[in-house]
């Protein structure tokens, strides 16, 4: 086989089916489901599927990652949509030639930044993944001159935010897209070109705790009947959620669906069956319409 002849392309709609059934079949990890900022690649030779590739969006807390990277948390959140994530990378059963997956992995190198600018709006400036050491050594991306920041400390993200027992590590390659990606990541002022929606920030836990005792004094005009969530609460999260760079209740609402539990009892979100829910976005957009035209002067920043 001529490496040369290779050629990456992006999954079309109509390929997505079959990507994910092979995913399935023949990944340890199983299929991903396409959610948020993702991009599916195939791998062909003279039209015939040789390997699957995915990338996602970057992991939200990385150690080994950011001390490499070199950026202070007062960024960090600001500029992970610089960072993808290889989620998925696969090379079907019959296909495992020589040089093969490092030639892909360049190939993915050379286009990524350019399909995901076109795709989201915005470059990438640094590729990362997690290799399990159970049952690979990164051998792959070390060819491919992927650089070994490090491990992780083997947590693991759940739906309710991280698993209580760390297990197996999993070491860490990260490959800059440009000469600079490390400087232009870690920088205190962060290049215009690279910048994407409004500036965000991550709360950090005290300041999650803070909020909702910021607002405890304002009184409750709603009704009580069909109350769910205390007026704090509701205000604590919309303000986190607009110093976070959220705009409109549609953001503020998925700004908080995203809560993990841990977050979400720092807010002093109600709790039933021993698990904290938010409120929905009906909740948000009439609660804050309602104190809008009752409190003309209430210090809240509401969006029509």
């Amino acid at each position: 086989m001529n490496l040369q002849e290779i050629t990456l392309q992006l999954i079309l709609p109509s390929e997505q089916k079959r990507f994910q059934s092979l995913m399935e079949a023949h990944h340890y990890l199983g299929a991903l489901p396409k959610i948020g900022h993702t991009l599916w690649y195939v791998a062909c030779y003279k039209n015939e599927w040789l390997a699957l590739i995915s990338f996602s969006a970057a992991a939200w807390k990385c150690a080994a990652r950011d001390q490499w990277i070199g950026w202070s948390f007062r960024y960090q959140y600001d500029r992970l949509h610089l960072i993808a994530n290889n989620s998925r990378f696969l090379i079907l059963p019959e296909h495992h030639y020589p040089n093969l997956a490092s030639r892909i992995l360049s190939l993915c190198e050379r286009r990524i930044s350019q399909d995901w600018q076109k795709q989201f709006g915005y470059p990438l400036l640094l590729l990362e993944t997690f290799v399990d050491p159970q049952y690979f050594h990164g051998t792959i991306y070390r060819a491919a001159n992927w650089i070994h920041a490090g491990e992780t400390r083997g947590f693991r993200r759940t739906s309710k935010g991280y698993s209580p027992t760390h297990k197996q590590p999993k070491q860490i390659y990260v490959r800059p897209l440009s000469s600079r990606s490390q400087a232009r990541l870690s920088q205190s002022i962060l290049d215009p070109y690279y910048c994407y929606g409004a500036p965000k920030i991550m709360l950090m836990a005290d300041q999650m705790r803070t909020l909702p005792e910021f607002f405890a004094d304002i009184p409750d005009p709603r009704r009580k009947q069909g109350r769910r969530h205390s007026l704090s609460c509701i205000l604590a999260i919309s303000a986190g959620a607009v110093l976070c760079g959220m705009e409109g209740y549609k953001a503020i609402s998925g700004w908080a669906d995203d809560l993990g539990q841990k977050a979400r009892a720092r807010f002093k979100c109600r709790k039933r069956d021993g698990y904290y829910s938010v409120p929905s976005r009906t909740t948000f957009r009439e609660t804050l319409t309602y104190l809008r035209d009752l409190y003309s002067q209430l210090p809240i920043i509401l969006m029509s």
